[in-house]
């Protein structure tokens, strides 16, 4: 297949939905990189608290996906959606500012998660509308790359902040700055084509039109997202082995960066090599990741070996699981189909921690990681056997 110029899919709103993502990231990455020490030192909440937390708005977040991208559908909307979901997600975690009990932060973070949710299927809709469909690949690369290269900056920034003596809610009001400049990229460089609302329907009627192989391929998805754990669960794991958090934090330093890259990498060859193989790759590539942290001694080498292989596996995961999407899915229920996608994985991140987190405290760590690398083996297997009934549509 022939190279895909950058000028046909660099274009002025890949380009500003990049930035977005990059200073939306920094905004509440920075938050987030105090949050735990000022739930515990200054409000004096327990971990309960803190659980609590992260749960409600994680769940909150996976509901919201799903009620933004059927409402950008609806409404034939895109970019209000957006927007609204970038402005609000800044105001609430600027909030944690004035917080004076940890109610208060559940509240901010609740209403920031609910943001990030609606608006996450109208910015990705917006994505797939502005590129032609050989370049897919290559705007939802750049735009992972740019959300993870903001995650990588923000706690940098957070901790120089301190050492300079700024306070925990310093950064939390400094988190505006980022946060607002995330918005007005969206606000004023990204143009969206007119679409005519839908017709009048429910979220559930809409959701039983997307396309068979959709689901089919939504269905591989869930099953992964059931054992695709939170990354912190790797972090605990190095500081178990290491007894040194600080090369835990390196670590994970490392799995960043490696993601950026393989993002945009995976992105840049979606085209020639095709989504579809280069996702079942990445799932392939998760399981042995977490097959080797089941067994891994105190081996600096080897666990920096997989932290990047997770890197790379996470970022191929996060740029074809859109793509293939985009690929699926008709302009007419892009959004609905991002946000069922959303909240697939949403949903099933929260139970893949929650249940490796429990085998782990149950049975021990090869237990726990084990039972994800066998969910991450049963959705490649599925992808191979259902690949010719989903690669058919694309």
């Amino acid at each position: 297949m022939a190279p895909i110029s950058r000028r046909s899919w660099l274009t002025r709103n890949v380009l500003a939905i990049g930035l977005a993502s990059f200073f939306s990231d920094v905004s509440h990455e920075m938050a987030t990189t105090v949050l735990p020490a000022f739930l515990a030192l200054e409000i004096r909440a327990t971990p309960l608290a803190l659980g609590a937390i992260e749960g409600i708005a994680d769940g909150l977040a996976s509901f919201f996906k799903l009620i933004g991208g059927w409402w950008t559908d609806r409404t034939g909307r895109r970019k209000p959606i957006a927007v609204s979901g970038y402005a609000v997600t800044t105001v609430a975690t600027a909030s944690f500012a004035l917080a004076a009990s940890w109610t208060v932060v559940l509240f901010g973070r609740a209403l920031a998660w609910m943001a990030r949710g609606w608006r996450t299927p109208a910015r990705n809709a917006l994505l797939a509308d502005t590129v032609p469909r050989d370049a897919y690949g290559h705007a939802f690369g750049f735009e992972r790359a740019m959300d993870t290269i903001g995650a990588l900056v923000a706690p940098v920034l957070a901790l120089s902040l301190l050492e300079a003596g700024a306070d925990y809610r310093h950064i939390f009001a400094l988190a505006l700055i980022p946060g607002t400049l995330a918005t007005l990229a969206i606000a004023l460089f990204v143009s969206e084509a007119k679409r005519s609302p839908q017709p009048p329907q429910t979220l559930f009627a809409d959701i039983r039109h997307l396309p068979r192989p959709f689901f089919l391929f939504l269905l591989v998805a869930g099953v992964f997202g059931l054992g695709q754990f939170a990354p912190t669960l790797l972090v605990l794991r190095a500081t178990e082995l290491t007894g040194r958090p600080e090369v835990a934090m390196a670590l994970y330093v490392l799995f960043n960066g490696v993601q950026a890259a393989s993002a945009y990498a995976f992105g840049a060859l979606a085209h020639r090599v095709g989504s579809l193989n280069l996702l079942g790759a990445s799932y392939l590539a998760f399981a042995m990741v977490a097959l080797g942290f089941a067994h891994v001694g105190a081996s600096m080498p080897l666990l920096a070996f997989l932290f990047a292989s997770a890197g790379l596996a996470v970022g191929g995961i996060e740029a074809m699981e859109p793509t293939v999407s985009a690929e699926l899915l008709p302009a007419a229920v892009r959004g609905t189909g991002f946000g069922a996608l959303g909240a697939a994985n949403g949903l099933g991140d929260l139970l893949s921690s929650l249940l490796v987190g429990a085998l782990w405290s149950a049975y021990g760590p090869e237990v726990g990681f084990g039972f994800a690398a066998f969910m991450n083996g049963v959705s490649t297997l599925l992808l191979l056997l259902w690949r010719q009934r989903i690669v058919h549509s694309t």
